[in-house]
């Protein structure tokens, strides 16, 4: 069982890794996107969220902004795999993949290295966006060029926007 990571873990993490991002610690819990952007005075479109997913068995992260919702589809092609052979983690897989809980997860910091997907129609192209920090109450602020970089992730359309452009 993975341990469980804290707040203090990820700003190590960032730290020991040079990932330039700031960690605000806040008075109210931000377990939702209208909650986090509240919480920050800034637009849902500037809060990520960081989801976790099973294709194949083999764990793999989706940071998406906004309340757009990941479209199976999308996401099975874009990993190349069967629609059936993709599902989303439990909360009690998320926390023992990457030792964080849902609605705290940060978009890099995990228990472990994990793929991941960037949702290139909803992700803002640039400036600060804000990210599960940890805990119910703490959020993650990062630059969108930052985020990609400390991910490694690629770019892909992956939600309901993406999917009503096509």
């Amino acid at each position: 069982m993975s341990a469980r990571l804290s707040p203090s873990d990820l700003e190590a993490y960032c730290r020991a890794q040079g990932v330039a991002a700031r960690l605000h610690r806040l008075d109210v819990p931000t377990p939702t996107v209208p909650d986090a952007a509240a919480a920050v005075a800034t637009t849902p479109e500037r809060i990520v969220k960081s989801l976790v997913f099973l294709a194949r068995g083999e764990p793999l992260l989706v940071v998406a902004a906004g309340e757009g919702r990941v479209r199976y589809p999308l996401l099975a092609r874009a990993l190349g795999v069967n629609r059936k052979e993709l599902r989303f983690a439990t909360a009690e897989e998320a926390l023992e993949i990457t030792g964080f809980p849902v609605g705290a997860m940060p978009p890099f910091g995990h228990a472990r290295p994990l793929a991941t997907l960037l949702d290139d129609a909803s992700l803002p192209a640039s400036g600060a966006v804000f990210g599960g920090g940890g805990a119910v109450d703490a959020l993650m602020e990062v630059e969108v060029a930052e985020l990609e970089r400390a991910t490694g992730g690629r770019r892909v359309s992956l939600t309901e926007a993406a999917a009503e452009a096509r």
